[in-house]
């Protein structure tokens, strides 16, 4: 009985460092992971189920940086490192610092969306003036005669 309470007691205190370290260790996960760097070899994000041999040993490697109580950036840092810049699925990521290159990557897209806008806003006014622009008048009878027919149509379909 002695004994018994020895080692839960040596347990606990062994227990203790562990849960101190578990405390500082930064917490992410793969999957928190995976949808930030791609295969460089398929040059899908991981978190596409990226079934490629190189896909596989990335994942492998990232769960080693996660065991070894790694921070995110710091995982990233050290894929970098491992496979290339090809390896971030967002520019900029791994340094922390920004170029004319990252900007672009976001620029350039916004840009294409203005300038599509532009060229339908400005084919829509230059087709409405082509058209001529005004509604189309009204033709036809007389109100009176259109409200007679009218009236002869529902007495002729009177059930």
């Amino acid at each position: 009985m002695r004994r018994a309470a020895a080692l839960m007691v040596a347990a606990c205190v062994l227990a203790l460092p562990t849960a101190a370290i578990a405390q500082n260790c930064p917490r992410t996960t793969l999957a928190d992971i995976e949808d930030e760097v791609m295969c460089p070899v398929c040059g899908t994000p991981l978190g596409l189920a990226s079934e490629s041999p190189q896909a596989e040993r990335e994942r492998a490697y990232i769960e080693d940086l996660i065991g070894d109580c790694r921070s995110k950036e710091e995982i990233k840092t050290a894929l970098v490192s491992q496979f290339g810049d090809d390896v971030l699925a967002l520019p900029g990521d791994a340094s922390g610092e920004s170029d004319l290159g990252d900007v672009l990557v976001y620029l350039i897209p916004a840009l294409a969306l203005l300038a599509a806008a532009a060229g339908i806003a400005f084919a829509t006014v230059r087709w409405r003036r082509r058209s001529g622009g005004a509604p189309p008048q009204a033709t036809g009878e007389p109100a009176a005669a259109g409200s007679a027919r009218l009236d002869a149509d529902l007495d002729r379909y009177d059930l």
